[in-house]
């Protein structure tokens, strides 16, 4: 099982700046890279503080000056705010000046509020990114396209440079539902995905879909790769892994209001809103815990054949405590997985 560090821009106050917070991101990619990390992971969001990436291509190319080994994963582009046509140029732009170390994570977008100010309604944007995606793959993969359908009429164009490998880079399709996950596998798609706060069993059915979709495509899907994504973090003693379970609580008040809440947000700053899951039960669903403790939790995630466990600890730990969380969890828990 291998392990992506999730580069979360969590911009807790203004104060800090984003440019703060975006060098502590960088430090942290470098640190992974020598860490022996497989991966690192950008998420693409904007006008919000939370996940507050608007140009996760650009940093990847930063990071990939900076490093040697460790894959650079968008997770995830949000393909219908963009249009394939000058997108698909980026992606292998970007492919190139990462020397084919970028993997694309792509999903539709989470966050309703977001989506409706970037005039890609979420109750929408379904069909948009289906459309996409395909649009998106044909420019990839082939010269003089043309297109007519609902979101994309353009006759026929060829995206240039073409791509250094066939197809450009791997895509990862972002999907939480089981029989989504299912679907998408059979299309042909790395997966990544999370159980957010549910618990095991939905994390198992997840696993279920991918496996059942990878088994039916036969040798066609023996390279698909599964990745979990979850909040983790390695905890000093008791007293840190209840403070760090306290700032999980806080990250998690703001998420909800923008993924299932009403979407409050003031001058960029997302309102911190009440929760109905209580701090104990948000904190059995995850992974902060010492490295012994953390090895005897990610010990299930390998049983159930998971390829990659995806790591936020970007929930609002001091930059100090969280490149010292991931510096532990390479030198105490990486090699009882490797």
């Amino acid at each position: 099982m291998k392990f992506c560090q999730q580069l979360s821009a969590y911009l807790k106050v203004k104060e800090y700046t984003g440019h703060r917070l975006y060098q502590d991101m960088f430090e942290q990619a470098i640190l992974c890279d020598q860490g022996g990390y497989d991966s690192v992971g950008l998420t693409e969001h904007h006008l919000i503080n939370i996940l507050m990436m608007p140009a996760p291509l650009q940093f990847a190319v930063k990071i990939a000056e900076a490093t040697k080994n460790i894959k650079i994963i968008t997770a995830v582009s949000v393909l219908p705010i963009h249009d394939m046509r000058i997108f698909a140029g980026e992606v292998i732009a970007s492919q190139m000046f990462t020397d084919d170390r970028l993997i694309l994570g792509v999903g539709r977008g989470a966050f309703a509020c977001e989506m409706a100010l970037l005039g890609s309604p979420l109750e929408d944007s379904r069909d948009k990114f289906n459309e996409s995606l395909e649009v998106l793959r044909a420019l990839l993969s082939e010269e003089e396209v043309s297109w007519k359908g609902q979101y994309y009429n353009f006759e026929s164009l060829t995206v240039m440079p073409r791509p250094m490998t066939k197809n450009g880079p791997a895509i990862m399709m972002a999907v939480l539902n089981p029989e989504g996950i299912y679907a998408c596998t059979k299309r042909g798609f790395h997966i990544m995905t999370t159980p957010l706060s549910g618990d095991h069993q939905l994390m198992l059915n997840q696993v279920d879909g991918f496996m059942r979709g990878k088994a039916e495509l036969g040798d066609k899907g023996k390279d698909l790769t599964l990745s979990i994504s979850r909040v983790a973090f390695i905890a000093k003693n008791e007293s840190d892994r209840k403070e760090k379970i306290e700032m999980a609580y806080e990250y998690y008040s703001r998420f909800d209001n923008v993924f299932t809440g009403p979407g409050i947000v003031n001058n960029g700053m997302i309102k911190v809103l009440p929760r109905k899951q209580s701090v104990e039960e948000l904190a059995e669903s995850l992974l902060i815990c010492t490295a012994d403790e953390m090895v005897d939790k990610l010990s299930p995630y390998k049983e159930a054949g998971i390829d990659r466990l995806i790591l936020n600890m970007n929930f609002g730990a001091s930059h100090k405590d969280t490149m010292a969380s991931i510096q532990h969890f390479a030198e105490k828990v990486t090699p009882h997985f490797s």
